[in-house]
C-alpha cells in the first residue's frame, strides 16, 4: 500500500533520484536533454533544494516499504490572499497508472484546504500530458507564460489553478 510521507532535508538525495529518472520519460522530447539537464542542475542541485526547504517548502514522498515512486512538493506564494503553489509532482515511470500521482495531488488538495489555502496553482509545460491530469483534477488554465530561465532556455508553460 502506498503511504505519504513528510520529507526532511536528509530526503533530497531521493527527491533528486526520482526528478532524474522522471525528467528524461517526461521532457526529452518537449525540451531535449542539453534544458533538461540545465534544469535539474538549476531546480535539484543540494543547495536549491535546501533553499527551497528553508523556505517552506513542504514535499511529501509517496513511498511502499522501502520504495519510493514519487514525491510533491509546495509552499505558500501569497499569504494576503492564501495562495499556494505546487511546484513540482513527479512519479516514477514504472508507476504510472498506479494512482501514485492521483494520491500525492489529493494530500497537496487536503493540506493546503486544512491551512486555509483559497487556491492552488501550478505550472505545467503547454506540450506535457500531465496537463490533462491537472484538468481532470479540477484545474483550470489560469493564463500562458512564457518565462526565460536563463541559458538562452525558456519555459513555455500554462498556469493553471484549483479553486477552494
Amino acid at each position: 500500500m502506498i503511504t505519504l510521507r513528510k520529507a526532511k532535508e536528509e530526503d533530497i538525495t531521493i527527491i533528486r533520484e526520482i526528478a532524474e529518472h522522471t525528467w528524461p520519460a517526461t521532457y526529452l522530447d518537449i525540451i531535449g536533454q542539453q534544458q533538461i539537464d540545465y534544469m535539474l542542475d538549476k531546480m535539484y542541485s543540494k543547495a536549491e533544494m535546501l533553499k527551497q526547504f528553508l523556505q517552506g517548502h513542504i514535499f511529501l514522498i509517496a513511498e511502499e516499504g522501502e520504495n519510493q515512486f514519487g514525491f510533491a512538493g509546495y509552499s505558500i506564494i501569497d499569504h494576503e490572499q492564501r495562495i499556494y503553489k505546487l511546484h513540482k509532482l513527479y512519479v516514477l515511470p514504472t508507476a504510472h497508472g498506479k494512482g501514485v500521482g492521483k494520491i500525492l495531488m489529493n494530500e497537496v488538495f487536503n493540506l493546503v484546504k486544512d491551512a486555509g489555502g483559497s487556491a492552488l496553482e501550478l505550472n505545467v509545460n503547454k506540450r506535457n500530458s500531465a496537463k490533462d491530469f491537472y484538468a481532470k483534477a479540477g484545474f483550470t488554465i489560469k493564463e500562458s507564460v512564457k518565462i526565460d530561465i536563463g541559458n538562452g532556455f525558456f519555459m513555455d508553460d500554462y498556469i493553471m489553478e484549483y479553486k477552494f
